[in-house]
């Protein structure tokens, strides 16, 4: 299974995908039908979970640089304004224990120029006509600038949204609905005297929820509101007309934050479904992120969850050619994602309901209960553990994998973490030296985590990196390229070390086990 893995779809799944797979050794080709790369952001916010797994991948830092990691909120109840502090949660097994707000362009926009640093060239204004499986490989017509072009790659990734050519042509089902609901979104600016600067303003109404951010594109204020989809709307994925200035300003109006438009530099609406493909792979043609699965954008966690999608898939696609059993490896994305993206699914869709419904019930809560509750809400705020019990959901800190065919429990490990399981950053002690878990872990390939007596199993190199952690005992912890435990072990001379490493598509030989080549993109702690 050698050759070219070819990536549709150069939004922030398919540039991901792409830079993980080329950190682990894949020929990576990636296309995207759209002639330029800039195109005003949907999503505005990137959850923990997201940056841990892209922390390998040394990005990150370039995402903060870009990013409010202690934005500041005003949510508007009734008559009643509650002020939110975002900046740091009680979550100190992350690095990252913070809301962070960030436009979906700039995080393409880091994504694209590691993929440039590592090799790797988004072509744009590239088409994919074309796609089969085949017994040798799939094979692909696009349609380029300069004229038609058949391709043979070994897989294809479809992260083409939700409208997917790829989903279409490999026969995929698409189920679900629509909503009867549709965002508005705007880029503005206001005149003096209006909403308090620097702050993010959460309006809660009854007929729905506004949103202004000081994160516009093209103006200084992002307007992000829900109503009920008017008739010629496009259809779901398709983003819709300018929306006239009078409606944006009669949202305003009716969210009482006493803002006046002066200059709408773009605008318009989207119509929101809940789908999910009947499967993410058929044969070597594979979906993620929006492809695979299409929610309301209530929680941000659309971006979130097919950049996750991207990072599972990634690594194993890169790694396959190697595996003693690729079609296992394979087949564990969908085993792995698919229950946590229906999970997401069904969140986003209670969420999206308490939002936007325009029932009475939903009315009379928000617009009653809401205000009513006001007072109390400083109270919650404040208990730092309920808070953090939130945040740690919607950050997708509670995903985790232990039905996996790659999650191995060789013997009786001691210790809370399981195989399957998120490894949690904490303080450890290298050589004598303090640092953090997750910085130890913030390069590409599978590390080996030893305690201090275990016999070390393999011979690192490549993409196996070895530590020995200062904890007593004689067992081991081999994490995964995107920081889930694919093995606990009482013992590291366990031959489920071995195995297992075989399984995931490193070399075994008769010293053990080396890796295959090395990362393409440097490491950043």
């Amino acid at each position: 299974m050698s050759g070219r893995l070819l990536v549709v779809g150069a939004g922030p799944t398919g540039l991901a995908l792409a830079l993980q797979a080329a950190a682990h050794g894949a020929d990576v080709r990636v296309v995207d039908r759209r002639p330029e790369a800039f195109r005003p952001s949907r999503a505005l916010m990137v959850h923990a979970r997201t940056l841990e797994v892209l922390r390998p991948l040394g990005v990150v830092d370039d995402v903060l640089d870009r990013a409010d990691t202690a934005p500041r909120a005003r949510l508007h109840l009734g008559r009643r304004t509650v002020p939110v502090e975002l900046d740091r949660f009680d979550l100190p097994d992350t690095p990252y224990p913070h809301l962070t707000l960030v436009r979906q362009m700039d995080v393409e926009t880091v994504l694209a120029a590691a993929l440039d640093r590592a090799g790797v060239r988004v072509e744009r204004g590239v088409e994919l006509l074309d796609v089969r499986d085949g017994a040798a490989g799939a094979a692909a017509v696009l349609e380029t600038p300069t004229g038609t072009e058949h391709v043979a790659a070994r897989a294809v990734a479809g992260c083409d949204g939700v409208d997917s050519t790829v989903r279409r042509l490999a026969g995929i089902g698409w189920r679900g609905g629509g909503y009867d609901r549709e965002i508005v979104l705007a880029d503005v600016d206001l005149a003096a005297g209006g909403p308090e600067p620097g702050l993010a303003h959460v309006v809660v109404g009854r007929r729905g929820l506004v949103f202004l951010f000081a994160l516009g594109e093209l103006a200084r204020w992002r307007l992000l509101a829900t109503r009920p989809a008017r008739p010629g709307t496009p259809e779901p994925g398709r983003p819709g007309p300018p929306v006239p200035v009078a409606e944006l300003q009669e949202l305003l109006d009716e969210a009482g934050l006493g803002a006046r438009l002066t200059t709408v530099a773009w605008s318009s609406t989207v119509r929101l479904q809940h789908r999910m493909a009947t499967a993410f792979r058929s044969g070597r043609l594979f979906l993620a992120g929006d492809a695979a699965h299409a929610s309301s954008p209530a929680g941000g966690q659309g971006m979130n969850t097919g950049l996750q999608d991207a990072v599972d898939l990634g690594w194993k696609l890169a790694l396959a050619p190697g595996s003693t059993a690729p079609a296992t490896l394979l087949d564990s994305y969908a085993a792995e994602r698919r229950p946590v993206d229906e999970r997401v699914l069904a969140l986003t869709h209670a969420l999206f309901w308490g939002e936007s419904a325009t029932g009475p019930l939903a009315g009379l809560v928000r617009g009653t209960l809401a205000p009513w509750a006001a007072p109390a809400m400083p109270f919650l705020l404040g208990r730092r553990r309920l808070v953090a019990e939130g945040v740690r959901l919607l950050a997708q800190l509670r995903t985790r994998y232990r039905g996996s065919a790659l999650s191995v429990e060789a013997g009786p490990a001691r210790g809370a973490v399981r195989a399957g399981d998120r490894l949690p950053d904490r303080d450890v002690a290298v050589d004598g030296r303090p640092t953090r878990l997750h910085e130890l872990t913030a390069r590409p390939g599978v590390h080996v985590l030893l305690d201090r007596d275990a016999r070390c199993p393999v011979r690192p190199g490549g993409l196996l990196h070895v530590h020995r952690l200062g904890d007593p005992g004689r067992g081991a912890l081999v994490v995964r390229p995107d920081g889930y435990v694919g093995v606990r072990a009482a013992d590291a001379a366990d031959p489920a070390v071995r195995w297992w490493l075989g399984r995931v598509g490193l070399v075994q030989d008769r010293h053990g086990v080396v890796a295959g080549p090395g990362p393409v993109v440097p490491a950043q702690a």
